[in-house]
């Protein structure tokens, strides 16, 4: 089973350097609705069965071009929904940089707790379950492998990454989600495989046909930045 993982197109909040967190009418601005449409040419001939989605609004803009497209309808998940910042919805990047919890953010992720929020281990413990989930249901629907797609968040992307790529979760700020960028992970029987991080050029094809060796995988690169790039 392969998933795609898309994170949403740029948001008004990535331009506006706040965190948008589950602040509702968070939508795409001009540049990421132009990512959502692209994404029906990036994903191109590739075989997707099922679309799956955060609940928020800029995952479902994300999404609607590749659903209407392919004539799926996208299923909903809760589990891999953005981080519960808690107090820290809406605020702007550059306040947060002062905030003790910051540091921690930044260096032992996962000890951090957002204030009224959610632990970064719980949101990895959610996501990750869903994605297992969603493949063992897939390939009991299909009687085969299976490529489908999820559409989530920065910090979603990078702990579901992080556990594929057998890291622990204070290394998952080395990896770099971009907006309307593809990662992808084949699962196996023995170990998943990554086989892209942050992927943001046209055509995403090369090493979906094939079945991955023992040497499969990505060098995850880029700096963090809480709730992933701000770009």
């Amino acid at each position: 089973m392969t998933v795609i993982l898309l994170r949403h197109g740029r948001s008004t909040s990535n331009t506006a350097h706040t965190l948008a967190g589950r602040s509702e009418g968070v939508d795409l601005d001009a540049v990421g609705r132009e990512q959502a449409q692209a994404v029906v040419d990036r994903i191109g001939d590739l075989p997707v069965k099922a679309i799956v989605r955060s609940p928020l609004l800029r995952c479902e803009r994300t999404v609607e071009p590749l659903a209407a497209a392919l004539g799926i309808q996208p299923i909903v998940d809760e589990r891999i929904s953005e981080v519960d910042y808690g107090t820290w919805t809406g605020r702007k990047i550059g306040e947060l940089f002062k905030e003790p919890l910051w540091k921690v953010v930044q260096q032992q992720p996962s000890a951090a707790i957002f204030p009224e929020g959610e632990a970064l281990a719980g949101v990895q413990a959610r996501a990750v379950a869903a994605v297992r989930e969603h493949d063992r249901r897939l390939a009991a629907e299909h009687g085969s492998d299976v490529l489908w797609l999820a559409c989530t968040h920065g910090d979603v992307i990078k702990a579901v990454l992080a556990d594929a790529l057998g890291t622990h979760l204070d290394s998952f700020q080395r990896i770099t989600a971009d907006p309307a960028s593809m990662s992808v992970i084949r699962y196996t029987e023995t170990r998943p495989f990554v086989l892209h991080v942050n992927h943001t050029g046209n055509g995403l094809t090369a090493g979906l046909a094939a079945k991955p060796g023992p040497e499969a995988g990505a060098v995850p690169s880029g700096d963090a930045v809480v709730g992933g790039s701000t770009d």
